[in-house]
């Protein structure tokens, strides 16, 4: 029974990965939708979001701990990355001086972040298929 849990422990933590990708994704996905959102409600340019992950710990019996998969800690906004400025007169939200302050997105990141969370993704999915397999030919020996 023991590998029985092993394996389902195993299909946890792919979840957990995938679950945290899936938050990430979505994150870079808002991001882009606003990469030019130059006033928000606060009356300020988007700010670009990050995602934060934190590992999950197991006890051990015996004492210690155990990697047991991956959450997201935090959603955030980027505040070390300053917001485009461009001298634009003729935007509605222009300075006196002419300048448009825009979101701190650089969609050229926000690209190689959603290509690398759906890499990760995909490499989770992959782990729980092959766990899904593994309790099936688990299944047919014991019948």
């Amino acid at each position: 029974m023991d590998g029985v849990n092993n394996l389902f422990y195993g299909m946890r933590i792919a979840a957990t990965g995938m679950s945290a990708e899936r938050v990430r994704i979505d994150t870079v996905a808002k991001n882009i939708a606003n990469a030019t959102v130059t006033k928000t409600p606060e009356g300020t340019p988007y700010r670009r979001q990050v995602v934060e992950f934190e590992p999950i710990l197991r006890e051990l019996e015996g004492g210690g701990t155990e990697n047991a998969g991956v959450r997201v800690r935090a959603v955030s906004e980027d505040a070390q990355s300053p917001f485009q400025r461009i001298k634009d007169p003729s935007h509605p939200d222009a300075d006196t001086a002419g300048w448009v302050s825009y979101p701190n997105v650089n969609t050229t990141r926000e690209m190689a972040d959603l290509i690398t969370a759906m890499r990760a993704y995909e490499a989770n999915l992959q782990a729980q298929d092959g766990f899904v397999r593994m309790a099936e030919r688990a299944l047919r020996l014991l019948q």
